[in-house]
Parts: C-alpha cells; sequence; structure tokens
C-alpha cells in the first residue's frame, strides 16, 4: 500500500555510528542489497528519533501523533534499472507507539517491535533506551560537543553529514518484498555528539557481529527538523531470503 506523503517534525534526531567489517554485514544483508563502503568499512548504526505532529501532509498539527523510536541501520547500495542506488537496509525497527507496532508491515513498511522507551534530557545531556517485545536492548548516553570525533572515519562533520544525507531511502523487510521510505527534511543539518555509553544488544550479539568486527565510530545530532516521509516503490527480495 504507498501512504500519502507524511509531514510532521524530528523533534530529537540521534545518529549512533559503527563502523564493521564488510563481509561480515554482507553475510547478514538480503542479496538485493550490498554494504556501502566508506574508507574500507561498512557504516552500520543506530537512529533514535522522537517524531511530532505526523499526519498526512495537509492536515493540521493537532491531528498527528508522537512517537519514540529506534531503527538499526545498514548503509547499503543496491542496483535499480541500471543505475546503482544508495540509502539504508532496515532489519529492524522499535517504537514507543501501539499504532506503529500493529499497522506496521500492514499499512506503515516494515515491522515495527512495540518498545519501552525511557528517555532524559537536560543542558545538553541525552539519554536514550529502550526495551523491546522480543528483548533487544539499546541504551544511549551522550552530550552536545562543538568538536566532532577526531578517530572517527569520516575525518570532519561534512563528510558523515553529507554522507548520510545521500542516504536519505531507507528499506525495511516485510515479507518477499522491502518497503521503502524516503525521509525529505525541509533543511539538513548535523551537528556533533559525544558518546558516554553505547549499547545495543543487536551489535552486541556476537553470533552476528564476531568480536573485533564492529566499533563506535561517531555520533550526530539533529533537531527541530520539518519533514516528510514519502512512500517508495518496493522492491522484490531476488533470493526469497
Amino acid at each position: 500500500m504507498k501512504l500519502p506523503a507524511i509531514h510532521g517534525y524530528i523533534d530529537r534526531r540521534m545518529l549512533i555510528n559503527f563502523t564493521a567489517e564488510p563481509e561480515v554485514v554482507r553475510n547478514i544483508l538480503p542479496e538485493t542489497f550490498r554494504p556501502k563502503i566508506y574508507n574500507g568499512k561498512a557504516i552500520v548504526g543506530i537512529c533514535l528519533i522522537r517524531l511530532k505532529h505526523i499526519k498526512p501532509k495537509g492536515f493540521p498539527d493537532f491531528t498527528g501523533i508522537n512517537s519514540e523510536n529506534g531503527a538499526h541501520r545498514i548503509a547499503v547500495e543496491w542496483e535499480e534499472n541500471g543505475v546503482t542506488k544508495e540509502g539504508v537496509y532496515i532489519p529492524r525497527r522499535d517504537t514507543s507507539l501501539r499504532l506503529n507496532a500493529l499497522l506496521g508491515g500492514r499499512i506503515f513498511p516494515g515491522k515495527h517491535y512495540f518498545a519501552k522507551f525511557n528517555v532524559r534530557e537536560a543542558g545538553g545531556n541525552y539519554h536514550v533506551d529502550f526495551s523491546s517485545s522480543d528483548n533487544t536492548t539499546t541504551s544511549i548516553d551522550a552530550r552536545t560537543t562543538d568538536v566532532f570525533n577526531p578517530n572517527s572515519i569520516f575525518g570532519t562533520l561534512e563528510n558523515v553529514s553529507a554522507f548520510f544525507e545521500r542516504g536519505a531511502v531507507g528499506y525495511s523487510p516485510n515479507g518477499d518484498k522491502y518497503e521503502g521510505l524516503k525521509l525529505e527534511t525541509y533543511q539538513w543539518q548535523v551537528r556533533p555528539l559525544e558518546a558516554i555509553q553505547v549499547h545495543s544488544s543487536f551489535y552486541e550479539n556476537e553470533t552476528i557481529f564476531p568480536k573485533g568486527s564492529i566499533q563506535f565510530d561517531n555520533a550526530l545530532l539533529m533537531t527541530q527538523v520539518e519533514h516528510e516521509w514519502k512512500s517508495m516503490k518496493a522492491i522484490k527480495n531476488i533470493t526469497g531470503r
């Protein structure tokens, strides 16, 4: 089902990014996609996003819904009509809104796990944790900073900003296809975050990511961003796996 354009506001978006060994990431991706490589590494991460006033474009804000959400993402490329495309593959989505969990994979792209979120924000300090219905857990502590992580593979804030701005299309699995959404922000601006504590049971699962195959790289923050979500044409699973 193709959704109408959805309008709303990103109240807060944290991107927690890791580098990983390309072969490890390739093994967990459907054959439709391949890892997008940056300086010899695959890029994976977590998007922790609070959405406000989400509703069909043109509806008044008071009709919209609010939610906390987490998405585990992998930067990918794929071929479409002979053209190389780029975006993110989202193996799992978690949400605080039962409606999203109910309609995910039916009306909204991709299955959504219902999760209990705990959020604290004060004075440039951020804490977000959630525990999902399948016992997946994530916890992040970070604070604002003016300095981008000097040890990041990206080198500069400008490089990492451009990398993720180009990856605005996300595909989620649903049966024999991958359903897509494109994020269109009215203004794109990221700020660096200093990560104090990072935990993800998904990325720490050594049956998926063997020890030493993944490491934290950088954290970014976006706030108060007006945006739209637009449905993309679904991609068929070419292998059925």
